[in-house]
């Protein structure tokens, strides 16, 4: 069996995750569901021998050292350090250069949690052979509810695995994700793909030549130190930042979706968070010294100070050394703009 090359993309900020999330240990790297961080656990799901070949990391030079730190079980890794952060499109480019032009690449995001690991392995197999074929593959997540915070597939004719893409849709208002889930047929964009590596690059070239010139003049001029590959700086500095969604899946007419129910989550502020993680009869929940009375729906997650809570509903309390936040969940998705989350 071919074996899968897993690229794990590390990038972002998580400002949403502020302020246990912050610039010099954003959010892959933290253990906010469990022992290991969101990191180790994209790596751990892409372990197994028989079926993955070893890790291609893509992150820029500020996470280096974090990645040092936390990916010391991944034999045979490899790390591309991008020179200048220019969106999804570019650092997977930079991966497909980096491997056999036939291997199989399977794209994760550092920072999501999976809940169900069978089915995201059942789903990388209905991927990695479509890849093989050819297919620009995107995963697609059965939605459980009307959510506006994630991009949206339309399913098309079915294959024989998965569905063609009919549409990208772009995030949504509440009304028109709420008809999304009456009429059936549309998953949200998972954010995760599967390609073959010269395939990839065949898209990347047809649809950005601009891109796919300046990228693999990038990679011609890298520089290796042991595991660490540097591009060269100047080309991959001229390159229009673009994402993979743009770039190549709503272009190509080779767009193709695989949906899987697999407890998936972007964890992409603190309400997520607080969704994917269990909690008592009252929906409540408490990380660190914390007393909740007569309260329903309330996460606090505290490193050191006592937060006492009476009476509340659907309230988000975090207090991470010299910071302190409180919000509603309904307003979870504003964090990010709040001056302590932006100027870090």
């Amino acid at each position: 069996m071919q074996l899968i090359h897993p690229v794990i993309l590390c990038g972002g900020s998580g400002t949403r995750l502020w302020p246990r999330s912050r610039k010099h240990r954003p959010k892959p790297f933290l253990p906010l569901l469990g022992e290991r961080t969101l990191f180790q656990q994209s790596l751990d799901r892409a372990s197994d021998p028989a079926r993955f070949a070893p890790p291609t990391i893509v992150a820029g030079s500020a996470h280096c050292g974090l990645i040092e730190e936390q990916a010391g079980a991944a034999q045979g890794a490899r790390l591309i350090v991008e020179p200048t952060a220019k969106n999804t499109a570019p650092a997977i480019a930079l991966a497909a250069h980096a491997l056999p032009q036939d291997a199989i690449m399977l794209v994760c995001p550092s920072d999501h949690h999976i809940a169900d690991e069978a089915a995201f392995l059942a789903g990388v197999e209905e991927a990695a052979a479509l890849a093989a074929k050819d297919y620009m593959v995107a995963f697609g997540i059965e939605p459980t509810g009307p959510e506006t915070g994630y991009g949206y597939i339309r399913r098309g004719a079915p294959l024989a695995l998965g569905n063609e893409v009919a549409q990208f849709v772009e995030k949504p208002d509440r009304a028109t994700a709420a008809r999304f889930l009456a009429e059936g047929g549309y998953v949200w964009n998972g954010g995760i793909f599967a390609f073959r590596a010269g395939a990839f690059l065949a898209e990347i070239e047809a649809y950005r030549p601009d891109m796919a010139a300046q990228v693999a003049q990038a990679w011609r001029g890298a520089q290796r130190e042991g595991w660490q590959v540097h591009p060269a700086a100047a080309p991959f500095a001229a390159i229009a930042g673009e994402s993979v969604d743009y770039a190549v899946m709503e272009n190509t007419a080779r767009a193709a979706v695989v949906s899987t129910e697999m407890g998936w989550s972007d964890i992409g502020n603190w309400d997520a968070l607080m969704t994917a993680r269990p909690n008592d009869g009252d929906g409540n929940l408490a990380i660190g010294p914390a007393n909740l009375t007569d309260c329903r729906n309330v996460m606090v997650e505290t490193d050191g100070a006592r937060v006492s809570v009476v009476g509340l509903e659907d309230v988000i309390v975090v207090v991470d050394g010299g910071e302190v936040l409180v919000t509603s969940r309904s307003g979870a998705q504003a964090v990010g703009k709040l001056p302590g989350a932006t100027q870090q």
